[in-house]
């Protein structure tokens, strides 16, 4: 007689316990491994039913109980959102870190449930293409400040720009009030003057305070230097002055210095030469000993050279300046301008000793008439007491032995 697993080993075996989803066919195994007409799971496909009857309850719960278990409510986690929540008045300022950026501006991060943007034109006081030719750019963490809030969808409006423009205001009247020389590039113009830059903010330099006889497109790209007239933030007023800056660069100035100067333009009646922002007149007397007669023949606007200062009226704001003091010898600035650059401080040097001599001798000859000073003049053309010893001319007295 055959043995039961042979009459058992053709019949099906019927689905597992719980199964409800069709599952691919098992490999036929050797009738060893019938045990009473029931195939025997291995260990792993044990673990993979019990893990498929968790997730099937699981899923059942979420379906029907989806709160059972859970230690709070929706209304607590509105709750718990609304008692971490920042202050968005406008006004306030608020930390962020920037997470992305576009064409228009960037999106900050305030750690809040309220959406944050910051506009391009909002990002800095300059005019920029995009955001991030102002430095921000994704990881920047920075503080800014809430100037308004979308009412659709409730994001915020945020500005660098107001934070910088404040900072920029109170520069400006620090600056005033140690009464310090700035510089302002030329941004603009019209018929009363010219608009500059001036630590981010625009400011208006009138054509009376200008120093020089420029025009608006001339002076268009150039940095000048200024003074503080009007610091109003209440009502967007900074008027400046480069008459009053220049006045005092050119009292730093003394009568003799040699100082290095570019050549901005040529007149038929001398070469107006910037020197380090003032602008000064080479005469065309004072360029040479021998007659200049085409000033163009000698010199070219952009050229450097070294001129001495002969006069200068600081309310006017005008400067003579000179070439022909430092000829080594007549014409040199014709022959050999070159040589006249290189010897140009030595020339300068003999000439103030002249000067100096000249002077000491003009005081001598008004003491010489004035005795009473108790002065005299050396040998060498120096001023100094009498000795006392000196017998005195007018004394009328002869020194006695004691």
């Amino acid at each position: 007689m055959a043995s039961l697993a042979q009459h058992v080993a053709g019949l099906p075996c019927p689905p597992l316990s719980g199964a409800s989803r069709r599952r691919p066919a098992a490999p036929r195994r050797p009738p060893s491994a019938l045990v009473c007409g029931t195939y025997a799971l291995t260990k792993e496909e044990r673990e993979r039913e019990r893990m498929r009857q968790q997730f099937d309850e699981a899923s059942e719960r979420c379906r029907t109980a989806p709160m059972e278990g859970v230690a709070f409510s929706p209304e607590d986690l509105d709750t718990a959102v609304e008692s971490t929540d920042i202050d968005t008045e406008i006004g306030s300022l608020i930390k962020g870190t920037v997470f992305m950026t576009t064409s228009n501006g960037a999106y900050i991060d305030i750690q809040s449930k309220s959406t944050a943007f910051l506009p391009l034109d909002e990002a800095c006081l300059l005019d920029i293409d995009n955001v991030e030719d102002a430095g921000i750019r994704p990881g920047l963490v920075e503080e800014f400040m809430i100037i308004d809030e979308n009412p659709s969808d409730e994001t915020l409006i945020l500005s660098l720009q107001a934070i910088q423009q404040e900072l920029a205001w109170e520069r400006c009247r620090q600056l005033q009030a140690e009464d310090v020389v700035a510089t302002g590039k030329v941004i603009g113009g019209n018929k009363g003057g010219v608009v500059a830059l001036v630590e981010g903010l625009k400011g208006f330099v009138p054509f009376s305070q200008v120093s020089s006889k420029s025009t608006a497109e001339e002076l268009l790209g150039k940095e000048l230097p200024l003074k503080f007239v009007e610091v109003d933030e209440e009502q967007g007023r900074l008027v400046l002055s480069n008459r009053k800056a220049m006045a005092d660069s050119q009292a730093q100035l003394g009568i003799g210095s040699v100082v290095l100067g570019t050549v901005e333009s040529l007149k038929p009646y001398g070469a107006f030469i910037d020197i380090g922002g003032i602008n000064g007149l080479l005469h065309v007397s004072q360029i040479s000993h021998d007659r200049v007669a085409d000033i163009s023949t000698v010199l070219q606007p952009g050229d450097t050279l070294k001129v001495m200062i002969l006069s200068h009226d600081r309310e006017r704001g005008r400067v003579s300046l000179s070439t022909k003091k430092l000829e080594p010898t007549p014409g040199d600035m014709i022959r050999n301008p070159k040589l006249v650059f290189e010897k140009a401080d030595e020339m300068a040097q003999i000439f103030r000793q002249r000067i100096a001599q000249a002077e000491a001798m003009a005081r001598a000859d008004m003491l010489r008439f004035q005795p009473e000073s108790g002065l005299t003049l050396s040998s060498e053309g120096i001023l100094g007491p009498l000795s006392s010893d000196s017998p005195s001319e007018d004394s009328g007295e002869e020194p006695t032995d004691e």
